[in-house]
């Protein structure tokens, strides 16, 4: 196989699914019947791996890859299934920190063109049965498995797992899960499982009485992580990661009741070395020091006010890049902005990537210093040259910029 070949594989599996339409909600299949019938197909390889299923709004890939590391640390085998990918599809399924091998994704989606005419899976269920398929290939000792999109419905929520979680319960997607945070924790509450120990991790009463009355209602044992003390810090730099480390932390409580060896040092050891171990970029991620140049994922409002309240406690002009995509209420993200800041919009080069022309009535009003590109690189390189070394440079507001941005030049800086 030629990586052409690869890539022209991958190409396929988008035109054939896409990952994302324009309204952002043709492209999501909610049930667990396609991805039944996948697994069914493909043997079901979900129920020979061992896993722990991490769910919430924000938070549960950072989660996720704070929890892989420290295991990684305790000398398990450890699989990974994150979403999105920021550079490379194969970052989506992990091994020990080694992105799924290309071979395997090219074969794989060979025996995908081949399935029945009766099974119709989304992107994300092509990408969830391959992840539990190569999981199974590769033997590993525990997979880690991140909720794709709410919980009840997502086509991850068919495993076992020994355990599962919620970092917290934020508004987001309301166009599928519902308008209110009573509504979307009730749908991220779908992962919990009858007698399977439940680790959350949000403080927000009404959100935590819902979390627990499904919990009492499996039987579930529900762990409040809000109430675990901690001083332990991560190279994950996000202020936020402090409520993720205490999830990460009832996790791995719960994992030792069954039987994991995982000694206080690999604890400490696998959260400061989250990057290294399992290659999680994207989250407060220190791109360079001269200017200082951070990019964040946050791309929700709770999301974003953490990420901005940061920004704000650095005492430096600011450079920030932000886009957004067509389902974002960008007039909330307003009152949020940074001051004494200078911003640069672009559109997300994807399809439902929103042109801030579109917006620009609310840039307006909110009386900032900005102005519009066409492509998050143009206007990285725009805010790159006006920025001086004692000022400092953000990129942000979606997935997509972060992966466009890191895309076009993390090989460079490297």
């Amino acid at each position: 196989m030629t990586n052409e070949q690869y890539l022209e594989a991958v190409e396929w599996l988008f035109v054939q699914a896409p990952n994302y339409q324009i309204d952002g909600e043709k492209a999501y299949k909610p049930g667990l019947e396609n991805i039944t019938k996948l697994c069914a197909f493909f043997d079901n390889p979900q129920d020979k791996i061992k896993c722990i299923h991490i769910g919430g709004t924000n938070g549960k890939g950072s989660t996720s890859n704070m929890l892989a590391s420290v295991l990684q640390e305790s000398d398990y085998k450890v699989g990974l299934y994150n979403s999105p990918h920021l550079i490379d599809f194969t970052e989506r399924i992990k091994v020990n920190g080694k992105n799924c091998d290309k071979e395997f994704v090219y074969q794989f989606i060979q025996k995908l063109k081949k399935l029945p005419g009766d099974i119709l899976p989304s992107f994300f269920e092509f990408t969830t049965i391959m992840a539990f398929e190569y999981f199974a290939q590769q033997n590993v000792d525990v997979a880690i498995i991140e909720v794709g999109l709410g919980g009840r419905l997502d086509s991850t929520n068919i495993i076992k797992p020994l355990l599962t979680a919620i970092t917290n319960v934020q508004l987001d997607h309301q166009n599928i899960l519902g308008n209110t945070i009573e509504e979307i924790a009730g749908e991220k509450a779908g992962i919990i499982k009858a007698n399977i120990p439940i680790i959350f991790g949000d403080d927000n009463k009404t959100v935590k009485n819902i979390i627990k009355t499904k919990a009492d209602n499996e039987n579930a044992p529900f762990i409040n992580a809000t109430l675990l003390k901690t001083g332990l810090k991560s190279d994950l730099k996000g202020n936020y990661q402090e409520k993720n480390i205490k999830v990460v932390l009832g996790i791995i409580e719960e994992l030792r009741k069954l039987n994991f060896t995982i000694s206080n040092k690999n604890i400490e050891i696998g959260l400061l070395n989250v990057h290294k171990n399992t290659g999680f970029i994207g989250r407060w991620f220190e791109f360079s020091q001269n200017p200082l140049t951070i990019c964040d994922t946050g791309h929700n409002q709770a999301g974003l006010e953490y990420v901005f309240s940061q920004l704000n406690s650095i005492e430096k002009r600011k450079h920030i890049i932000l886009g957004f995509v067509n389902d974002k209420k960008i007039d909330e993200v307003m009152t949020l902005l940074p001051k004494n800041s200078e911003f640069y919009f672009a559109k997300p080069s994807i399809n439902r990537g929103r042109h801030p022309q579109d917006y620009e009535d609310l840039l307006i009003d909110a009386k900032i210093i900005y102005k519009i590109f066409e492509t998050v690189q143009d206007a990285y390189l725009s805010a790159k040259q006006e920025c001086t070394n004692e000022e400092m440079i953000f990129i942000g507001g979606s997935n997509f910029v972060v992966g466009e941005f890191l895309e076009k030049n993390l090989e460079i800086s490297e």
